[in-house]
């Protein structure tokens, strides 16, 4: 997936639109993401620059230089949060130069350098998820990321729920909430998991593959809350029973979705804010959180352990927690703000849903059933 090129390339039209970003970052999953695009768009090398509308005041001292960061393509290149990211901070940080790195493999490549002995060309990776915080650390010897702690200033004031990892090494920015989209024009809204068994909704849901897409994995891990680890795989066997069809990707998925090919789709609670205008009918763009809940996937940064420039990396990371760029950076990714009592603006407001009751994974929990739980899941699907 790419969702942000999709919607560039989708979107042309739609009323609110700034051409914006929208899910993960890169790695394994989805690389090009569901979890995660490294699509092609975007500099890549962090040279473009956009004037910043504003700046906020970061509290550390840094001694300026070169900071190197790692993170996928799409957050990068003309009206991205990156760009304004960079723009901005070389503007507050006299003397720095901010230089954005589009690895293809996403952070997996940093895990092959470090399995290899071979050097880290990075200070910070911004794109982190949980399942590759887990990955990551499972696959080395020695830890890839060094924690920060809670001496960052602005981590004070992060959503609990999107306090991850317990070694304080991952640092949320922005946040996703998977949901479903649906067009209430040909269905009414599932309320539950269990609604989706029935008979009516027989072959109305379109999602992702769980071992390739961001979103596809994270609506398997919802439906392990939902329904319990002994029971999950029951559950999909229902599942695909009734006709659910599972894509590739959050691209090829919303497609057919948009072709009618399915009144329903697992996607972003933030649809509304790329889909509205006069010329849209938004019947098509309403959205269903199952179990009055949402997945959280959120979206976070971390320091190589092997940084070159850590202080200025710390500075980096503490600006991305002001309330100025958290702004800027869920309006521009058309995400939901890490920090608690951010308000990105009145449209924003207004378009992206937050569900009624945020759940996620922990990193611990995590730690020693994901692999095995997306292994389960695709013979299952595969043999069905």
């Amino acid at each position: 997936m790419d969702r942000r090129q999709f919607l560039r390339r989708s979107s042309a039209g739609v009323a609110g639109l700034a051409m914006l970003a929208g899910c993960t970052g890169a790695g394994e999953s989805g690389n090009g993401s569901g979890a995660n695009g490294s699509g092609t768009n975007g500099s890549g090398n962090g040279t473009t620059e956009a004037g910043a509308d504003s700046t906020a005041t970061t509290g550390s001292a840094s001694s300026g230089g070169t900071l190197r960061v790692a993170t996928y393509s799409s957050f990068t290149g003309e009206d991205t949060a990156g760009n304004w990211l960079k723009s901005a901070f070389e503007k507050e940080q006299s003397g720095t130069t901010v230089e954005f790195l589009t690895p293809e493999n996403g952070v997996n490549q940093y895990v092959q350098r470090a399995k290899q002995g071979a050097p880290i060309d990075a200070d910070i990776y911004l794109g982190l998820n949980t399942a590759e915080l887990v990955r990551a650390r499972k696959k080395l010897d020695k830890p890839l990321f060094q924690s920060v702690g809670e001496d960052l200033d602005g981590a004070d004031g992060l959503k609990k729920p999107l306090r991850i990892d317990p070694k304080k090494r991952a640092v949320p920015y922005d946040t996703g909430y998977i949901s479903l989209v649906y067009n209430e024009n040909e269905v009414k809204e599932p309320k539950t998991f269990d609604s989706l068994l029935e008979s009516r909704y027989e072959g109305d849901l379109i999602t992702e593959n769980a071992q390739q897409s961001d979103p596809g994995r994270a609506f398997l891990l919802w439906s392990i809350i939902a329904k319990g680890e002994e029971n999950y795989l029951d559950y999909w066997k229902q599942l695909v029973g009734n006709g659910v069809k599972v894509l590739s990707d959050w691209e090829p998925a919303y497609q057919a979705y948009s072709d009618g090919e399915a009144p329903m789709v697992v996607s972003y609670s933030t649809d509304q804010v790329y889909y509205h205008g006069p010329d849209v009918d938004m019947a098509k763009h309403q959205l269903g959180f199952l179990n009055d809940q949402g997945y959280a996937n959120p979206e976070t940064m971390a320091l190589f352990e092997s940084a070159n420039n850590p202080q200025l990396a710390r500075t980096f990371m503490e600006f991305v927690l002001t309330e100025t760029a958290q702004s800027k950076i869920a309006v521009k990714n058309v995400q939901f703000p890490a920090v608690k009592g951010v308000t990105p603006s009145k449209e924003f407001d207004k378009y992206a849903k937050e569900p009624p009751e945020t759940v996620t994974h922990s990193y611990d929990e995590l730690a020693g059933s994901v692999e095995s739980w997306v292994e389960e899941w695709s013979r299952l699907v595969a043999s069905e």
